[in-house]
């Protein structure tokens, strides 16, 4: 049980100094979470560059509001929380969104169902990156961060059906980078045998 209570006041100390605006805490925690907050912000840019300063815009906004974090929850969450929505927020700054029709919506299938296995998540992350703003950011949302459509349509202003269409279209552009990559290493397989 004490060892709970210091673990709890070590926290609480630790906030208290973020707090304060200390160097040393704001350092240890962009040090000990840049690694995890890159990946999600890398997800939702279009480039490391756009990833990094959307990662400084998330940590700024953490350190502006550490007043909110409520000690003895999940700072990575909270942290998680601020980098996603500094990554909306991103999005309706500089994106027009557009409403696209349902109907030239085609679905997607692949004969291939062990595509992804193949592949690194450097490979993945660079087919992410391909697809537009509006495509990434609902694929982001829906996938990676399990929000559901009406969910999505509220954070990114569009409507639940742009955003179920967004989705298939970033689905059926990754399926059609993938083929693409897919063959191209066959065609340099094919090329090198011979």
């Amino acid at each position: 049980m004490d060892f709970a209570l210091n673990l709890e006041r070590t926290e609480i100390d630790f906030v208290a100094a973020l707090s304060r605006k200390e160097r040393w805490a704001q350092q240890l925690l962009y040090e000990q979470h840049y690694g995890k907050m890159m990946g999600v912000c890398l997800r939702y840019a279009g480039s490391k560059d756009e990833a990094l300063d959307l990662l400084h815009e998330g940590f700024i906004k953490a350190f502006q509001n550490i007043d909110r974090y409520k000690p003895g929850t999940s700072i990575t969450a909270w942290i998680r929380t601020i980098m996603v929505n500094t990554c909306i927020d991103y999005y309706r700054r500089n994106i027009r969104r557009r409403t696209e029709d349902l109907d030239q919506v085609y679905s997607a299938s692949s004969d291939d169902p062990d595509v992804l296995s193949n592949l690194t998540e450097q490979e993945i992350l660079a087919a992410v990156q391909e697809l537009s703003p509006a495509y990434r950011a609902v694929f982001n949302l829906y996938v990676i961060e399990g929000y559901s459509h009406k969910e999505i349509g509220e954070s990114l202003n569009i409507t639940e059906s742009t955003s179920r269409s967004n989705l298939v279209k970033a689905r059926l552009k990754l399926q059609e980078y993938f083929s693409q990559k897919r063959m191209v290493f066959n065609h340099s397989n094919n090329n090198s045998e011979s």
